[in-house]
């Protein structure tokens, strides 16, 4: 799209705003940007904004914004702000930063979306490419934003983009060469109206904009997922699903505890699954749809196979933390939903200490029911929605609850046995407490390394 001499209003001033307003100035756009947040708060952006005469205002979206060609919303800001539905009622084009971004994009876009796994595949993924020599940049809702690796790329370049569904929310053009679909279990909701089919209209946006010759990975065992792709995908897309359970006629799917992956008839075993670093049911799942997506763009197969046995994972996504008197304590901050949790779950062969609760999105625990019942020594309750997890889990007659997440490590070290695994998987967002799930994450690691 042409910028030059349009006028662009970009709500929010953090990371990726200020990003993709100094991507549209460099181009010859004329800028406005508007966050809420008090000047005190905004400094570092301010400066950015005044030393490249970027126009912006403070603790307010006025509508000042709406003299603008172009609206422009960082990640998270909701569709339904009232001056977002005023632009939209005067006709004026309301896009997210992802697809601004993807406009000035010379190189191939591998696009990684889902309820879970996402931040996972992404980083294992970029991980695949640099492994190989492959020039790439990771961003998107992972580390840096799209609009600020972007001026840096060329067209032999790979940009992996974990893609939330807010973000594709707000996409018009964007069409990634590879869109990968991994699951999709409810969460967000309050976002989509309470509608799960509103919800997954938004994770499909993933693939619409492909054109014949791009490549569209998804998970065949999620049913969900499986219908909406055969259904929605366009014409001429290749299609390479991938399966834990079953063979299939392309794609990768395990067979003999041996990932198997066949690619326009030429059939490859990758890598025996217990030589994969990053261990768990889950977590097999994203390293075939990393893999699938490598493949597609020509990453050799010995070189996938060294990535798959180094990878070390992620923070915060059944993070190692320490080992204490036979005690393994693993941080699984990231799992802000039950499905996340029931993934975790099935990680250990070990007794559980499981850590639970925060702020709730309207949770159904009694999922884990079975799981608990056959994995879990003791749960400690969380968070807002301690008094829920208490009265969910008490027929079971294994649930404490704690105050603070120091109580709560020290409750879990005192409840776990030798041999046995500490986690904080806590199936909620971290709101409660909490600046964000890293935050979590971090005070958690620094209580359990405080313990003697």
């Amino acid at each position: 799209m042409e910028v030059r001499g349009k006028k662009f209003s970009v709500i929010g001033g953090a990371r990726s705003g200020i990003a993709v307003a100094l991507l549209l100035h460099e181009h010859g756009a004329r800028v406005f940007v508007s966050d809420t947040a008090t000047r005190e708060q905004l400094a570092h952006a301010i400066a950015a904004f005044e030393r490249h005469g970027i126009g912006y205002e403070c603790g307010g979206n006025t509508e000042r914004l709406l003299d603008a060609d172009v609206l422009v919303l960082s990640p998270g800001v909701p569709l339904d702000l009232p001056i977002v539905r005023l632009a939209r009622e005067k006709a004026i084009r309301v896009v997210g930063e992802i697809e601004v971004a993807s406009w000035f994009c010379t190189g191939t876009i591998v696009a990684i979306t889902g309820t879970n796994g996402k931040t996972t595949t992404t980083a294992l993924t970029g991980r695949m490419f640099e492994d190989a020599r492959r020039p790439v940049v990771v961003a998107g809702n992972i580390g840096n934003a799209f609009s600020e690796v972007v001026r840096s790329m060329t067209p032999q370049h790979t940009a992996v983009l974990e893609v939330s569904s807010f973000q594709l929310d707000t996409i018009r053009m964007f069409a990634p060469r590879v869109a990968v679909l991994l699951n999709i279990t409810p969460d967000h909701l309050d976002r989509y109206g309470n509608s799960m089919e509103r919800y997954t209209a938004s994770k499909c946006r993933v693939f619409m904009n492909q054109r014949e010759g791009d490549t569209v990975v998804y998970n065949a065992d999620d049913p969900i997922v499986r219908t909406n792709v055969e259904r929605l995908a366009p014409s001429g897309v290749r299609r390479f699903p991938f399966s834990l359970s079953t063979s299939l006629p392309e794609g990768a799917w395990i067979r003999n505890n041996t990932m198997v992956v066949r690619m326009d008839g030429r059939e490859r075993t990758v890598i025996g699954v217990e030589e994969i670093s990053i261990k768990g049911v889950h977590n097999l799942i994203n390293a075939m749809a990393a893999t699938l997506a490598a493949k597609a763009l020509s990453i050799p197969t010995a070189s996938l196979r060294a990535t798959l046995r180094n990878f070390k994972g992620v923070e915060h996504r059944l993070e190692f933390v320490r080992e204490l008197r036979g005690v393994t304590f693993v941080n699984d901050s990231k799992a802000t939903n039950v499905d996340a949790v029931w993934y975790a779950l099935q990680s250990f062969s070990q007794p559980i200490v499981l850590l639970l609760g925060g702020r709730d999105d309207k949770n159904d625990y009694s999922r884990l029911f079975p799981l608990v019942q056959k994995h879990v020594r003791a749960i400690v309750a969380i968070g807002e929605s301690a008094g829920k997890v208490v009265a969910t889990f008490a027929p079971l007659k294994l649930v404490a609850q704690a105050s603070s997440m120091r109580e709560a490590v020290q409750q879990a070290a005192s409840l776990a046995h030798p041999g046995d695994v500490v986690l904080l998987s806590p199936a909620c967002k971290s709101f409660d407490w909490f600046e964000n799930f890293e935050h979590r994450g971090r005070v958690f690691k620094a209580e359990v390394m405080a313990l003697t």
